[in-house]
């Protein structure tokens, strides 16, 4: 009997431990179910509504990868043992690597992802989670990896989302960690928007124009070529949509062969040797996993998810800046006269004024962010009662709820700037470290270089300026074109004493640094190093905090990825600003930057770039009538769950009436976009219609704010061929009519009342 009993327990303890490490598994939400097998793969991904099923028969998902960088492999997941207990699931590979992976459901909402640990790591310098395949062929957002069916009829998304800095959009090949920038043919619907028998799914094609001018960067009206401004979702030669993310060891030196834009010869990619970084690893990377109907998606889950794990997550008028009852244009002046902008403001509604005619706001640290000066002596801002500083007017603005802000050039370091010149930095970030082979006194102009390796590249991966071609000795920036191609290899084209800099004696063996540097076209700069692009974020904040400003437009923001670390790089730089900022009292900075990615999406509220007909042509009502850049960037920004922006635009003038800025407002509504409104004063005042513009105006943006617009009414609105009027009855009820382009012709189409989650309260600004 005592055997029977040993027996028994043995069985039963066995049995145990088999319920808690199995082989394969499945994984539940309220929305969505996986199911991953014996050697890793996702197999299964059901909606668990419909029980629709979006994992395709032919295409598993590999959990985790591994890559070798040194190699150029990937090592695919072979064998997976799940502990229920400790929710850890273990990942063998080929390599002999082991890794532990931590999968914890979370809110009902989503699947938190976490490599908690890896062995045998030798030349594993990178890992990535997915590509998780779908089958969905609608819409993908590549910016922050989402598939995405928005028809009625399926309704749904699958997304992965980064948790934490280290980990980034895109696939572990991407060079500099930001993607190119290119289309992607791919078409959002096969039977609407059938591709052309030369065409295929996935084909990959330059952009347009000669590579300097942005705005020819968009050239293909077609529904079917894609723009991309990312790689966290791509699609097959079907068009099915995959997602995925990577993450890096960034402690150890590497070299990248980096250019944004790499398919054109005016961006043609440069050599960088990329700045190492302990302490910044893979171990601790974690995404959320998640799949829901595509309709609530950003406001039930992903918005979930980024408070939940305690990610960025700004707010204007008591809003997460990507609620889409949050989305509010700005005032963009110009004319350089400010009476009465303020006023304008206050009557439209909005909550924020770009200084845009009071130019580039260039980071210099020597001012202390003090920009009108120590007592705020200088008064750039030109008004008829009295000039006045930026503190003053902001101040003034203050009073109605409204903030200030400036275009900065983001990092890039201007000539005259205390890191640049005179006295330049030892913390520029440089594409090369070479030694000087000989010495040299302050008027020589004969420099010998020990190895003459890629010093013969222009610097920056950007229009190559030739102007901007420098190296750095000891405190002296040398400027210089082309090394010679037998030894003694020796700089060409010397100009010693640059950007006003103090010719020296150098010796042997001095390190010469060849700089990364910026565009010219009055961005003419050099590029920090990650410690000094630090304290550039930490001036942006102080600048805010002594100024009064609350809101950047960052130009040249795709500088940040200038370093070689691409989107981490811009998270870090985000995440610098901001917590500065709030140590000092600032609780938000609203931004807009001449890019958006995944290293500024949680950071970014909207993404006003470019402007005019090249966006959204109020006349023709289209989207880009002189070029594809509205469509393009209507695009991007709506599959990412991003507000679209139309630019600076629709300028208020003696011609402007109220039916234009009827028909703007319902586009912006329906389609969930925000734009800088051009207010020049003189202008504005020649205007007949302007007090009804005004008035029009603030009517939609208080509907909008109430959430008052369902999504089948915002469909309507969002068609350019049709026209609307807003009335408000009161401050929770409007009617909405159909009318002529001209304003006729009145007939109600539908009663709006405010949604009662979005109480009046919470429309003034915090």
């Amino acid at each position: 009997m005592k055997g029977f009993y040993k027996s028994s327990i043995l069985l039963i303890s066995s049995l145990a431990i088999a319920m808690q490490v199995l082989a394969q598994t499945d994984f539940r939400t309220n929305y969505f179910k996986i199911h991953i097998d014996k050697r890793g793969y996702i197999t299964s991904m059901v909606n668990t509504s419909s029980q629709k099923e979006f994992s395709p028969i032919d295409k598993p998902s590999p959990l985790l990868c591994l890559y070798s960088s040194v190699k150029d492999v990937y090592y695919y997941p072979q064998r997976a043992v799940y502990n229920v207990k400790y929710q850890k699931l273990v990942l063998q590979y080929k390599n002999g690597s082991t890794a532990t992976v931590s999968i914890i459901p979370k809110n009902g909402k989503y699947f938190r992802l976490e490599l908690l640990s890896l062995t045998n790591r030798k030349d594993i310098d990178n890992v990535q989670w997915g590509p998780i395949h779908t089958s969905i062929t609608n819409l993908m957002g590549e910016i922050i990896g989402v598939s995405r069916d928005t028809s009625d009829a399926v309704n749904y998304a699958i997304g992965m989302l980064a948790l934490n800095d280290n980990t980034l959009g895109g696939t572990s090949k991407t060079i500099g960690d930001a993607a190119p920038f290119q289309y992607i043919i791919h078409t959002p619907d096969a039977k609407r928007y059938p591709l052309p028998s030369h065409l295929h799914e996935g084909q990959v094609f330059s952009l347009g124009g000669n590579g300097i001018s942005d705005v020819a960067f968009y050239a293909h009206k077609e529904p079917y070529y894609r723009i991309m401004y990312g790689n966290s979702a791509d699609v097959d030669e079907k068009g099915r949509i995959s997602i995925v993310y990577q993450s890096r060891d960034r402690s150890f030196k590497r070299q990248v062969y980096y250019s944004l834009i790499p398919n054109m010869q005016a961006n043609k990619p440069n050599h960088i040797d990329v700045q190492p970084l302990p302490g910044i690893d893979f171990i601790g990377s974690s995404v959320a996993l998640w799949g829901s109907p595509d309709s609530t998606a950003l406001m039930d889950v992903v918005q979930n998810i980024v408070k939940s794990e305690g990610l960025p997550y700004p707010t204007i008028n008591g809003k997460w800046v990507k609620d889409p009852a949050a989305y509010v244009p700005d005032v963009l002046t110009a004319g350089g006269l400010y009476d009465n902008i303020i006023s304008y403001t206050n009557k439209l509604g909005f909550k924020t004024i770009s200084l845009y005619d009071q130019g580039f706001l260039r980071p210099d640290r020597g001012n202390k962010g003090y920009i009108d000066g120590n007592y705020f002596e200088k008064k750039p801002l030109k008004l008829s009662s009295g000039d006045m500083s930026h503190k003053e007017f902001a101040d003034m603005a203050a009073k109605y709820g409204i903030t200030i802000g400036r275009t900065p050039i983001t990092n890039s370091l201007a000539p005259g700037t205390m890191d640049a010149s005179p006295v330049p930095s030892d913390s520029i970030c440089y594409q090369q470290k070479r030694l000087l082979a000989k010495s040299i006194n302050p008027t020589d102009t004969i420099l010998i270089v020990d190895d003459p390796t890629y010093m013969e590249e222009i610097a920056s991966w950007e229009g190559h300026c030739a102007n901007l071609n420098m190296i750095k000795i000891g405190k002296e920036l040398i400027h210089y074109l082309g090394v010679s191609d037998k030894a003694p290899y020796r700089l060409l084209n010397v100009k010693r004493g640059y950007w006003g800099t103090k010719p020296a004696n150098h010796s042997v063996g001095d390190a010469v640094y060849k700089l990364q540097v910026t565009v010219n076209y009055g961005y003419d700069g050099v590029i920090p190093n990650m410690e000094l692009q630090d304290k550039i974020a930490e001036y942006y904040a102080d600048v805010c905090a002594i100024n009064g400003l609350r809101y950047y437009d960052f130009d040249g923001q795709e500088f940040l990825f200038n370093n070689g670390h691409g989107y981490y790089s811009a998270k870090r730089f985000f995440r610098k600003m901001f917590e500065k900022a709030s140590a000092l009292g600032v609780p938000y900075i609203r931004f807009t930057g001449a890019t958006l990615s995944e290293g500024s999406w949680h950071y970014q509220s909207i993404w006003n770039v470019g402007g005019g007909k090249n966006l959204y042509d109020v006349e023709t009502r289209e989207w880009g009538s002189t070029t594809s850049q509205g469509k393009d960037l209507r695009d991007v920004t709506y599959a990412n769950y991003f507000p679209v922006g139309m630019g600076g635009n629709f300028p208020i003038n003696a011609n402007s009436t109220v039916s234009q800025y009827e028909h703007i407002q319902a586009i912006s509504v329906g389609v969930g976009t925000t734009y800088s409104l051009v207010l020049n004063q003189k202008d504005v005042e020649s205007c007949p219609q302007k007090d009804e513009i005004f008035k029009a105006i603030r009517t939609w943006e208080n509907a909008r704010a109430a959430n008052a617009i369902p999504r089948w009414v915002k469909k309507e609105l969002a068609d350019g061929s049709k026209s609307f009027h807003l009335e408000e009855l009161d401050a929770n009820h409007w009617n909405l009519y159909k009318v002529n382009a001209d304003g006729s012709g009145k007939q109600l189409f539908v009663s709006l009342k405010r949604d009662e989650k979005y109480p009046a309260s919470t429309t003034s600004t915090k």
